[in-house]
């Protein structure tokens, strides 16, 4: 296998990010996860691992930086007080015991004691109170900001509107896990079922959409429930430890989970773990695990936590529960991302407490590695209790009939040739037109960083292509007024307003075409690169392996996937239409050498008053200079805002120019 270049190592970076963001916004905003938690910690995990170890290409939107969360269009923003953090996941007794020995080593102490709670699977809100009354209530969020949902919240008869306790805060937040009772979730589906309706996956993603319906009343007859886990800002109290606290809020009217246990040492916890693992099926709720946290409060401050989570807590997964079934058959399924994924149809089965009949079987290495054939019994679990996988295939009750799963050649969506990466084990579909992801590629292609065509967002893109009105990128510029404005929930001037955003972004710069097309591996980074050296897209088209690799921070995995993408004919009209419509796809700005920044490595930091970060970066490139994420002694300027940080440290250690934003106004002509 060749060795990653640089520039191999930044695009996988960007990758895994833009992933993790993907999945954030599936399990946080569509309430439909792809892929289990064992899997996502996966990639976070390799993420963080990559960050750790290139701190070169380090940024401050990735993911590892931020709660998972987002903010939902449609509800009012609001600020929590304090951070509402994720919790780092263990899936074993030794993690549990590493986390222990963590604390204590922080705490310089050689014995902690903890509260074990029951770790529901709901969604976690914020509650807060004034002088012990109800003030509002709001989502997660991104961790900082989350959405208000206080009328939602109040159809929820656990939520005191105020407290039962001549004790009052000055101000609390309250904060608690809304949840949906299995067996309401069960009536639900069936509601649904009889309508037509999609099913929610389970009960947490239930309990998320109940959340965010505009109607309070259709919230009201979902029936969710809510149990108190814990606080943020309190002000005009005096709690010592975590156990004091629930027992304050128990006490001041809200529920709190009675299934929880103050606990010694770290083998107390496994106890307890252990003691519910098989019990939890009989609670009327569903959980997934503990969560474990160090009971004194002052131990949690000095603990303290990263830009992520709490260094004080920890949440343990209990193991999956495993049924055996036989494979039926082994379907297609084309992902959002062209990838080809093999999905096995079984003979229905029950496992934590719903029936299952497919399982994703991921790549045909896994298929390899498991030796599945269609036919086979299988172990299958629910990892997470979301999404069924096969574990592995009960070979010794073989009888000769069972048949091997066939690697397609073509995608069974479109008919095009599919790709397997060298650096990967997908198999991929990179045709820009293939119906399946389409609505997914056109976001992308609309989105701020590309195209940035204004208006043409979720909602827009799924009537669009629902009505069969786009099919490919180029279908967009066909649209009309008049044929905009017959679709739902459209006005004439909305329509006209969508209608001159696309007009608008037939002139964007080359770059933003070239990311907007989709290309694996091609961000915006590398995208600016290969404009700025082909200036046109038909020369980037007709490019060879060996040219690529030529250019700096091009390397081979990002050569072989520009390959693939110019070398599928679909792709190829898909462009001819683009530029019949108008869209431009020539570089028409002046010459890199006389740009006032031509060939400079520029760094920001800070927070400038002028400029997003976007916007100077995209600024930068104009004007021939290449931004980047980190200070080193190849920096040629580094410009500086409001709050620099480090990084303003380090170039002045280095010799490196540094410039306040006023000045490199001046340098540019701007002032």
């Amino acid at each position: 296998m060749k060795q990653k270049s640089a520039s191999d190592i930044r695009n996988e970076i960007e990758s895994l990010r833009s992933e993790i963001r993907r999945h954030n916004e599936l399990y946080y905003l569509q309430n439909a996860p792809e892929i289990t938690d064992v899997e996502y910690d996966k990639l976070y995990k390799r993420l963080v691992d990559l960050e750790k170890k290139y701190p070169e290409f380090d940024a401050q939107d990735s993911p590892t930086k931020k709660v998972g969360g987002m903010v939902q269009e449609g509800f009012k923003p609001v600020k929590h007080m304090i951070p509402m953090l994720s919790m780092d996941n263990t899936y074993s007794h030794e993690e549990l015991r590493e986390f222990d020995k963590r604390v204590k080593k922080g705490l310089g102490l050689d014995g902690v004691e903890y509260m074990a709670e029951m770790k529901i699977d709901g969604i976690s809100v914020n509650l807060l109170y004034e002088n012990g009354r109800f003030v509002r209530g709001a989502t997660r969020g991104d961790g900082t900001t989350g959405d208000d949902i206080s009328i939602n919240l109040m159809t929820i008869p656990r939520i005191p509107r105020e407290f039962e306790n001549t004790r009052l805060p000055k101000v609390m937040e309250v904060r608690g896990e809304a949840y949906m009772p299995r067996k309401r979730f069960i009536a639900l589906n069936k509601e649904r079922e009889k309508q037509g309706l999609p099913l929610f996956a389970n009960p947490r993603n239930a309990a998320a959409g109940s959340l965010k319906l505009l109607d309070a009343r259709q919230t009201g007859q979902r029936h969710l429930d809510m149990f108190i886990w814990g606080a943020g800002r309190i002000e005009g109290l005096n709690i010592k430890t975590h156990k004091d606290l629930l027992e304050y809020l128990d006490d001041s009217g809200f529920t709190v989970n009675p299934h929880r246990k103050l606990c010694s040492s770290i083998e107390d916890v496994i106890k307890f773990c252990d003691e519910w693992q098989d019990k939890r099926q009989d609670l009327p709720y569903a959980t997934d695990g503990m969560v474990i946290k160090v009971n004194d409060l002052k131990y949690q401050d000095r603990l303290g936590a990263t830009s992520k989570s709490p260094r004080w807590q920890i949440a343990y997964k209990f193991p999956a529960e495993q049924a055996v079934t036989r494979i039926k058959e082994v379907r297609m399924q084309v992902g959002r991302t062209g990838v080809i994924t093999p999905v096995a149809i079984m003979e229905p089965v029950h496992i934590s407490g719903t029936t299952v009949s497919r399982a994703s079987l991921h790549n045909f290495d896994e298929i390899e590695r498991l030796g599945v054939m269609i036919g086979d019994l299988v172990y299958v679990e629910k990892s997470g209790e979301i999404i069924p996988k096969v574990i592995r295939v009960a070979k010794e009750k073989r009888n000769g009939h069972e048949k091997a799963v066939r690697m397609p050649e073509l995608c069974p969506s479109c008919s095009s040739k599919l790709y397997k990466d060298t650096e990967e084990v997908a198999l991929r579909c990179v045709n820009v037109s293939c119906p399946e992801g389409l609505k997914q590629k056109i976001l992308h292609f609309a989105s701020r960083d590309a195209m940035d065509i204004e208006g043409m967002g979720d909602a827009v893109v799924s009537m669009l292509v629902d009505k069969k009105l786009v099919k490919d990128f180029s279908d967009i510029y066909a649209l009309t007024a008049d044929t905009v404005s017959a679709l739902e929930r459209f006005s004439d001037k909305s329509a006209s307003n969508l209608i001159s955003a696309v007009h608008d972004s037939k002139n964007r710069d080359l770059y933003r075409l070239v990311y907007g097309l989709g290309i694996r591996h091609v961000g915006t980074h590398t995208a600016w690169i290969l404009a700025s050296h082909f200036r046109a897209i038909d020369s980037l088209a007709g490019v060879t392996q060996e040219e690529l690799l030529k250019i700096h921070e091009i390397g081979p995995v990002v050569a072989e996937s520009i390959q693939q993408f110019f070398g599928t004919p679909q792709n190829i009209d898909v462009i001819k239409k683009l530029r019949s419509a108008g869209v431009r796809t020539e570089d028409m700005s002046v010459e890199n050498t006389e740009r006032l920044l031509f060939g400079k490595t520029i760094v920001v930091t800070g927070t400038l008053s002028s400029y997003s970060r976007n916007e100077i970066e995209e600024l930068i490139r104009k004007l021939g200079g290449n931004p980047s994420g980190s200070v080193s002694k190849k920096t040629d300027l580094l410009v500086y805002g409001a709050e620099p940080g480090s990084k303003l440290d380090k170039a002045r250690s280095l010799g490196v120019r540094a410039v306040d934003e006023t000045e490199f106004k001046k340098m540019i002509g701007e002032i």
